[in-house]
Parts: structure tokens; sequence; C-alpha cells
């Protein structure tokens, strides 16, 4: 059965970056965050939805973790800048309720739960510990006096190195155990703590992913971020030789930034270089960024999630000039036009049609953080 579709709306063209950044910020200020912390928040359960429909209306299904824990950061981190103070009791109470639910007594959390909080996998994914960190950085950042995050963070990851792999780094859950992605959401997680006021742990964990990314993660040939890996961190060809241009823009962001805290030019180049390799995967015709590539770099998924998109955004601010920042406002804006303003398209097609289902909450950590980047640097 093929896919419903629904033809996407004309996106907003814009002059500049701070007009971008004004309609962005307006929509996650006067749309997003209302609607995700009304229709977005199961007054049964206490817990997050897990998707709403284009028309804003919640669509029951298991929580994951990694929404759970997204969910609270971006509550958080509104408060944190200024989109509202009163989006900080969503955060807490959202937090409370990922912690009384979720978590494990290894002190790590569980993937996935019912509506009413039980557990329905009770397996651990390093990828959801990561997230758990985010949004426990967040709250720390938000109001330390509330709760002992900082406790909670130290706890998770002491528990996480029962993940340690071998060769170094994690290992993830199968079916890919060695793989790049998990890595990429603790070094977030990492330098979020770093900036929260944590201890050194934190930046020895960010050095170490840094290290990882530099010397095993990217091919020294092609500059890409490869993505699933074998137990020596040896990178997988054919099938297994993903290549997604939204990683390579999302690590080219967090390895700048890295970068320049360490003040280590190399891992600056790397950065410049992954989101050059990124833009080869650009389609000017529909403004996006597509799903994934093959090595040589033809196109191997030509559909286009919105999270790419945010990851575009956030790396063209930093690394690329003002006219592709714009270009990619544009295409990040097109998934914005909904019938019920504050949700999102997730999947453009290469026909430039919209599949017809629901917004997932996860995309919008993405949102979020890339608003705020381009309200930075407007």
């Amino acid at each position: 059965m093929e896919e419903s579709a629904i033809k996407g709306a004309m996106p907003p063209s814009f002059t500049s970056t701070a007009e971008a950044a004004l309609w962005f910020s307006a929509w996650l200020r006067e749309a997003a965050l209302p609607l995700w912390a009304g229709a977005g928040v199961d007054r049964a359960g206490g817990l997050f939805q897990e998707a709403l429909s284009v028309a804003g209306e919640p669509v029951e299904a298991p929580r994951r973790a990694r929404a759970q824990a997204r969910q609270v950061f971006v509550f958080a981190t509104a408060a944190t800048e200024g989109f509202g103070a009163e989006w900080l009791a969503t955060a807490q109470s959202g937090y409370a309720q990922f912690l009384g639910r979720y978590r494990r007594a290894d002190g790590l959390f569980l993937r996935r739960a019912n509506a009413d909080g039980t557990p329905l996998e009770t397996d651990a994914e390093v990828y959801d510990q990561a997230f758990a960190l985010l949004a426990m950085a967040a709250l720390q950042v938000a109001d330390p006096t509330t709760g002992n995050f900082a406790g909670d963070a130290a706890t998770t990851l002491a528990a996480l190195q029962g993940r340690r792999a071998p060769a170094g780094g994690f290992r993830e859950s199968p079916p890919h155990p060695f793989q790049a992605n998990c890595h990429m959401h603790l070094f977030e997680s990492a330098m979020a703590w770093e900036a929260a006021g944590g201890g050194p742990e934190w930046t020895a964990l960010s050095d170490e992913i840094a290290g990882m990314a530099l010397s095993k993660f990217i091919d020294p040939v092609s500059g890409l971020m490869r993505e699933f890996f074998d137990d020596r961190w040896t990178a997988l060809t054919g099938e297994g030789g993903l290549v997604e241009p939204g990683h390579q823009f999302e690590w080219a962001w967090l390895l700048d930034r890295w970068g320049r805290a360490r003040g280590d030019a190399a891992a600056g180049v790397a950065a410049r270089r992954l989101y050059e390799d990124g833009l080869k995967g650009f389609d000017p015709g529909r403004k996006v960024a597509v799903n994934a590539l093959w090595d040589d770099f033809s196109v191997r998924d030509g559909s286009a999630r919105l999270w790419p998109q945010t990851e575009h955004l956030k790396a063209a601010l930093v690394l690329g000039s003002k006219a592709e920042a714009i270009l990619a406002a544009e295409g990040l804006a097109q998934y914005l036009e909904t019938p019920a303003r504050g949700a999102w398209r997730d999947k453009l097609k290469t026909d430039g049609t919209f599949v017809d289902e629901p917004a997932p909450a996860t995309s919008f950590y993405h949102l979020i953080v890339a608003i705020l980047e381009l309200k930075a640097r407007a």
C-alpha cells in the first residue's frame, strides 16, 4: 500500500537571517510551545504524547524514553532562553514522570512505556541515556534548586560505564552495537553538562568522544562521518556504509563548538569538511537535505525528513554563508505549514509532497536548537 501524501504549502521566503529568526521565534512562542504543552501532554497519565496529528490532536502510541527526555529539554530550554518562564513547570512535571516511570534499578532508563507508564520495553539504549542526560543539564541550568539533577546525571553516567566497548567508546544495543550516532548525542550532553557547571568527568567525556570522532568515526580520505563500524571501530562498507547528510551537519556543528572551546584547529577543519560533504546531499529544487547518500555521494534515499533540515540550518549558520543559511531556513519552514500551527510535517517525498502522518514529538528538540542558533546568529 502506498503512503498517502499531501502537497506541501508554499514556504515563506526570507530576505535575511534576522527575518527568518523572527518568523521561527514567533512560531515557537505563539504556537508550538502552547500546543505541545497542552495537547502534547497526556493529562491522565502525565507523560508527554509521542505524537500529535497535523491538526493538533493526540495520536496514541507507546511512549519512547527519548521523546520524554527531549520534551523535558525543550520546555526547560524555552524557559531559560526567554520564551516564557511558565514552561519550566511543564519541564519539571515531565521530568518527575520520566524519572518515576522509566528509570531502572541500575540507574539507566528503559526504552518504552505504555501511556499509563507501565514498562513496555525494559532494555536500555545508550542513545536514550544521552537524552536523559541532556534533559537533566537543561533543568540544572533552568533551576538547580528543584531537583538533584547533578546527582541523577552522575548515576546515569556511572551506569553507562557498563556499556564500555573494548576498543573504546560505548556499545549500543543491537542491531548496530558499534555506531557513531549514540556517541554524537553523548558528546552533546557532555558539553551541555560542562556549560551547566558539571565536574571534570564531563570535560573528559566530551574530549574522549571528540577524539574518537576525529580519529575513528571520520573517514580520513573522504572526510565523511561514517555511521556503523565493527568492534575495532573500522567503518562498514556496502549496505552498512550509510552516509547521512543530516549527521554530517550535526557533527560539524558539534565539533566546531568543541574545537572553538578547546582551541583545537583540527576539529574546525574537520567540521568544515563535514559541512561541505553534507551539502553534497542538498537538493536545491526542494531546498532540502536528503536522508541518505552512498559513500560516493550518489543519492541513496532522496526523501527528506524534517530533522536533517534543522541540522543543515545550524551548520550553515556557523560554517556556511548567509545565503546558505537562508536557503536552509526556507527549506525547514515548509515543514511547519500545517492545519494546526505549531505542528509539523516529518517526511518530504521525492515528488515534493509530504507523507500524511502525525508529527513526532522527538522533532521538537531539533527545532528548538535550530531556532536558538538562528536567533543567536541572526
